[in-house]
């Protein structure tokens, strides 16, 4: 039996990559999700907001919520992707509870 979770994993995108790029790593994050047999649920975009600390000496970040299923196999290889990406300044994946 393969356990399926619920996540949400908020992704900070380094403002400076244009926004085809950001919209890139998004569809990346859903084509792997849903490769592994997991569904995205929603993605909601923030935007641009000030961030509380400089990461990689950026004061700014693009921000997105995205909720969705995946098994944890799934899960690991989808943050391993994001933790390879360059524009990619911070992400944090959040267990749901069923």
């Amino acid at each position: 039996m393969i356990a399926i979770n619920k996540y949400e994993l908020m992704l900070i995108v380094n403002p400076n990559a244009d926004e085809e790029r950001q919209k890139e790593i998004v569809e990346r994050l859903r084509t792997t999700v849903e490769k592994g047999e997991g569904n995205v649920a929603a993605v909601d975009e923030w935007g641009k907001k000030k961030m509380t600390y400089a990461i990689k000496k950026e004061e700014e970040g693009v921000y997105t919520v995205i909720t969705f299923t995946a098994t944890p196999q799934t899960l690991a290889e989808a943050e391993r992707v994001l933790g390879i990406t360059d524009e990619v300044l911070r992400y944090q994946t959040i267990r749901q509870k069923s």
